[in-house]
């Protein structure tokens, strides 16, 4: 690899940390808000936890769409689901900014990329199918699993993303356990 390849690749690496600085509305289990970056951790961690029960599905590219699905808020930052009505477009937001990330990049690996990110904002696999399933599951346990604060909407979790995790069985299965979590976290509060 030419040493300005080398160079351009790590510039990108280097602006990618912006998302470790980017805050969610989902609470860790002590209390502080949850970073994108650590969403994505535990993403790409529940994937690999259900991997074998995948079958036909590309798990090396299902797991570089994890990787890449929310790359683009490293710019301008995460949009709550329940602030995205009537707001600014997430999706064309997110896909602006995930192109300002890769510039950088050569054009081959950009264009990857971009192809990976526009795969799962479309669903348009079945590999991206399963990323948004997964991603919206990780997210309720999450809020599931935070300290929140009092006035936190647990009900909302109940249909958040329903679309993507009907999908798939197994997906359908932990959903329930989840719901069932949700409604005793809402009981509580």
């Amino acid at each position: 690899m030419e040493e300005e390849i080398i160079k351009r690749s790590l510039d990108f690496i280097r602006q990618t940390e912006r998302l470790k600085n980017v805050l969610r509305s989902a609470h860790t289990s002590n209390g502080r808000k949850e970073s994108t970056a650590e969403h994505t951790w535990r993403l790409c961690l529940m994937a690999m936890v259900f991997e074998k029960e995948f079958k036909d599905i590309d798990f090396s590219r299902l797991l570089k769409i994890c990787v890449i699905h929310d790359l683009g808020e490293a710019i301008n930052g995460d949009i709550p689901a329940v602030e995205q009505s009537g707001k600014v477009n997430k999706s064309n937001q997110e896909r602006a900014d995930l192109i300002t990330l890769l510039k950088s990049l050569p054009n081959e690996q950009r264009e990857y990329f971009l192809s990976l990110w526009d795969e799962y904002e479309n669903a348009s696999s079945q590999e991206a199918r399963l990323v948004k399933g997964l991603d919206k599951l990780e997210t309720i346990i999450q809020h599931n699993q935070g300290l929140n604060p009092e006035d936190f909407n647990y009900e909302f979790n109940l249909t958040y993303g329903q679309k993507h995790t009907e999908t798939f069985p197994l997906l359908n299965s932990i959903r329930k356990i989840i719901d069932e979590e949700t409604k005793l976290r809402a009981n509580k509060s």
